[in-house]
C-alpha cells in the first residue's frame, strides 16, 4: 500500500443504508433488475494462495531481498505470474510505463468470453518497498487474485461480464502504474469497466476486517460474504485513497475491495469481535523487512481469498432476470431484550403466480445495539422457517442491513411472509425498522 494519499477523516454509519427501504405502507413495489444465482463460487484453496507467496519470498530472496519497482524481483514477480495466466488459458499483455528512471510493468490478464460492454476487473500491486520482499503488502492481494483467477480457469467459467485482472507496478511510488493504466484508456473503453475490485494487504497477521464503502452493490456483496461467516466487518478508512482503487474511482469507475490493516493500532472493541491483540498494529512489519511469509495470517488470508472469488462469482457470472414483485413492510417492531418472545413482522402476498422463485429475495433493516444476539428467520405462509442468521458472541457490531437469497421453490408465492427475530441474550435493545420480500 502506497503512503502517498491523504487519509479519510470519518467513516459512514450502518444506518446510512436505510435509504435501501422506501417509507412507504405495505403494497407491491417496483424492484430495481436482480439477478438469477450465479454458479456457486469455489473455496479457494490457502495452501495454492501460500505456495504463490512462498514463490515471491524465493524471488525476494534471489534479488536483493525485495521486489520493488524497477529492480530485477519485480521483473520476476511478472514473469512468474504471467507465465501461470499463459498456461491456464488467459490473454495476458505487459504495459510498460517510465517511473522514476525505470521500466515499469502493469500486467492485464483477460478471461474468454463475457459481455465485452461490461467489464468486472480485480486488480493488485505487486511491487514491494524497497525495504523488503513485501509479503502480506502485497502479495496476499496479488497472490490471491491470481488464485481466484486460475480457479475461472478451473472452472472454465462462463461470465455474463467479460473477466479482467491486473496485477500494477510502482504502486508504492504513488499508485503510478495503475494511474498509467486508467488515464490512457480510451474513454470509450473507460465506460466499458462495470467495476473494479481491490485488495490490498488481505493477510495482515493481526487482522481487521475492512470493506470499501465505495459501491454500494459491491460493498454489499463483500458484507454478505462475511455475514455468511458471522463474520463482523468495519468499513475501510486506512487505506482510502492510498491504493490502486483511487485512479479507477476518480475515472468514474465505480470500485470496492477488501483490506485487512496496516500500521493503525487494533482497539479494544476490535481485537473482542476479532481476535489479535489490541494496542498493536494491524501489521507491525508493514513496509520493513520482516514482511516475509512469516507474517501472514492464514486465517485472514483464506477468508479473503474465498471472498474475492464469491465477488466475482456474484458480481460476474451472475445472470440478469426481469425484475418480480417486491412486497415491503415498514413498520417498526420492538424487540424485546433476552429471554422475551420472538416477534414478527408480517407481509401479505398476492397476485403472484405459482410458488416462491429458487432466489427469492429478503431484504432487512434491523437497528439494535448488539447484532450477535440475533436469531432471524423467514416464515412462510405454511409456517416453514428458513434461517437467515444465527446469533454469534463474536458479531459485536450494531444493526442488521443485510440482504438474504432463500430458496423457496417448494413454497406457494402467495399468503402471509413474517420476519421473526428473537434476541438470545440480555442486556441489548432494537427494533424491526422495515424488511422486504422480492419473488
Amino acid at each position: 500500500m502506497s503512503l502517498s494519499a491523504s487519509r479519510r477523516l470519518a467513516a459512514v454509519t450502518a444506518l446510512a443504508v436505510a435509504g435501501l427501504f422506501a417509507s412507504t405502507a405495505p403494497a407491491a413495489l417496483a424492484s430495481p433488475t436482480t439477478a438469477a444465482a450465479a454458479p456457486t463460487p469455489p473455496d479457494i484453496p490457502l495452501a495454492n494462495v501460500k505456495a504463490h507467496l512462498a514463490q515471491f519470498q524465493t524471488i525476494a530472496n534471489g534479488n536483493g531481498g525485495n521486489r520493488a519497482h524497477g529492480r530485477a524481483g519485480y521483473k520476476a514477480s511478472i514473469d512468474y505470474v504471467k507465465a501461470k495466466l499463459d498456461a491456464a488459458g488467459f490473454t495476458t499483455s505487459l504495459q510498460t510505463f517510465t517511473s522514476s528512471g525505470a521500466t515499469g510493468y502493469n500486467l492485464i490478464a483477460d478471461w474468454p468470453g463475457g459481455d465485452p460492454n461490461s467489464v468486472l476487473m480485480a486488480g493488485s500491486h505487486l511491487d514491494s518497498v524497497t525495504a523488503g520482499p513485501g509479503i502480506n503488502d502485497n502479495g496476499s492481494g496479488s497472490a490471491a487474485v491470481l488464485e481466484t483467477a486460475l480457479a475461472v480457469s478451473r472452472a472454465q467459467l462462463q461470465p455474463t461480464k467479460h473477466l479482467r485482472f491486473g496485477w500494477w507496478g510502482a504502486e508504492e511510488l504513488g499508485l503510478v502504474g495503475s494511474k498509467y493504466y486508467v488515464n490512457n484508456l480510451p474513454s470509450a473503453e473507460k465506460a466499458k469497466i462495470s467495476g473494479y475490485l481491490n485488495f490490498d494487504m488481505i493477510g495482515s497477521p493481526n487482522p481487521g476486517y475492512f470493506v470499501y464503502d465505495d459501491d454500494p452493490t459491491i460493498e454489499q456483496t463483500f458484507k454478505t460474504y462475511f455475514a455468511g461467516l458471522n463474520i463482523p466487518t468495519e468499513i475501510e478508512t486506512e487505506g482510502d485513497g492510498r491504493s490502486d482503487h483511487a485512479p479507477f474511482k476518480s475515472a468514474g469507475i465505480p470500485v470496492g475491495g477488501l483490506f485487512s490493516g496496516a500500521d493503525y493500532t487494533k482497539t479494544a472493541a476490535q481485537a473482542q469481535k476479532w481476535g489479535g491483540t489490541s494496542g498493536q498494529a494491524f501489521d507491525r512489519c508493514y513496509h520493513s523487512s520482516c514482511d516475509t511469509t512469516a507474517n501472514i495470517n492464514d486465517t485472514a488470508l483464506d477468508r479473503n481469498s474465498d471472498a474475492i472469488a464469491y465477488a466475482i462469482w456474484n458480481l460476474g457470472a451472475a445472470t440478469p432476470v426481469p425484475p418480480g414483485p417486491s412486497f415491503e413492510n415498514t413498520a417498526d417492531v420492538n424487540i424485546p431484550d433476552s429471554p422475551g418472545a420472538a416477534v414478527t413482522s408480517p407481509i401479505t402476498v398476492s397476485g403472484v403466480t405459482g410458488n416462491a422463485p429458487a432466489t427469492t429475495k429478503v431484504d432487512v433493516n434491523i437497528v439494535h445495539t448488539y447484532r450477535g444476539d440475533l436469531v432471524v428467520d423467514l416464515i412462510a405462509p405454511d409456517g416453514t422457517a428458513y434461517r437467515l442468521k444465527n446469533s454469534s458472541g463474536s458479531d459485536s457490531a450494531d444493526n442488521v442491513v443485510a440482504s438474504y437469497t432463500v430458496n423457496a421453490s417448494s413454497e406457494v408465492a402467495n399468503g402471509v411472509w413474517k420476519l421473526q427475530v428473537k434476541d438470545v441474550a440480555a442486556q441489548d435493545v432494537g427494533y424491526i425498522n422495515s424488511w422486504k420480500i422480492t419473488f
